[in-house]
C-alpha cells in the first residue's frame, strides 16, 4: 500500500524509463490485463518519469552489451546471456528486441516529450514508439533529432516537439516525477501504482496486474 485512494475512475501510474526493456514488457502485460477489464474506459493510465542512468551522455559510445557488463561487473558473455533471456521473455509477449542494435544514452529529453504527449492523449502511443525505436530499430534514444522524428511519428505536432526539445519545457515535471518516486520508495522500474493505494514492482504477469485492477475496482 502506497497511500490514499482517489476519486473517479481507476488511475494507474507507471514509473518507467524508455531505455528499460522490462518496462516495455510491463507495458505490454498491462495492456493484456486491461484488454477485458470491465471498466476499461474508466481507467486512466499515466506514465511517470524515471531515469535509470541520469548521468548518461546524450549518446553512449559503447554497445549495450558492454555497458551492461560494466554496470553489473560481469563478463561480456554473461551480459549477452542476460540480454538473450530478456529477448526471449519479450518475444513471449509479442515484442521483438535487438540489443545488438541498441544505442543507449540520456533519456531526460524523451521523458520531457512524454509529458508533452500526455496533454494530447498520445502518451501511450509515444511510449510505444520510443520503446520500439530503442529496443527494436537501434535508434539513438538520447539524440534530439531522433527524438523529434520519433515524436512526429507518434502523432505529436512537429513544431510543439521541436519547441520542447529546444527549451527546458517539462524539465520540472520530469524532476517532480522522480522526486515522487523517491517519496514512494520506488528504486527499480517498472513500478505500477493503482489509485495511490496499491503498488507492485517489476514486469508482473498480466494476471497479477489484472488482480490489482480488480482489487481497486472492488474497493470502489
Amino acid at each position: 500500500m502506497v497511500g490514499g485512494g482517489v476519486g473517479g475512475g481507476v488511475k494507474v501510474e507507471i514509473w518507467s524509463d524508455v531505455a528499460c526493456p522490462w518496462c516495455a514488457i510491463g507495458k505490454r502485460r498491462l495492456e493484456a490485463a486491461l484488454a477485458d477489464f470491465p471498466q476499461r474506459e474508466d481507467v486512466e493510465v499515466r506514465w511517470r518519469s524515471f531515469e535509470l542512468d541520469p548521468q548518461a551522455p546524450r549518446v553512449r559510445a559503447e554497445s549495450s552489451t558492454d555497458h551492461l557488463a560494466a554496470k553489473y561487473r560481469t563478463s561480456r558473455e554473461q551480459a549477452l546471456e542476460m540480454q538473450r533471456r530478456v529477448t526471449e521473455a519479450a518475444a513471449e509477449d509479442g515484442l521483438d528486441f535487438h540489443f545488438e542494435r541498441a544505442r543507449g544514452g540520456n533519456t531526460f529529453d524523451a521523458h520531457r516529450l512524454l509529458h508533452l504527449a500526455a496533454g494530447s492523449g498520445l502518451q501511450g502511443v509515444l511510449k510505444d514508439r520510443l520503446f520500439t525505436a530503442y529496443l527494436t530499430e537501434g535508434e539513438a534514444i538520447g539524440d534530439q533529432d531522433t527524438l523529434h522524428r520519433v515524436a512526429v511519428d507518434a502523432g505529436i505536432d512537429a513544431d510543439a516537439a521541436r519547441a520542447v526539445l529546444d527549451s527546458d519545457a517539462y524539465a520540472d515535471a520530469v524532476r517532480a516525477d522522480e522526486r515522487e518516486a523517491l517519496e514512494l520508495g520506488i528504486s527499480a522500474v517498472p513500478f505500477f501504482v493503482v489509485d495511490r493505494r496499491y503498488g507492485v514492482a517489476g514486469a508482473q504477469p498480466a494476471p497479477v496486474l489484472r488482480q490489482l485492477l480488480d482489487r481497486a475496482l472492488d474497493d470502489r
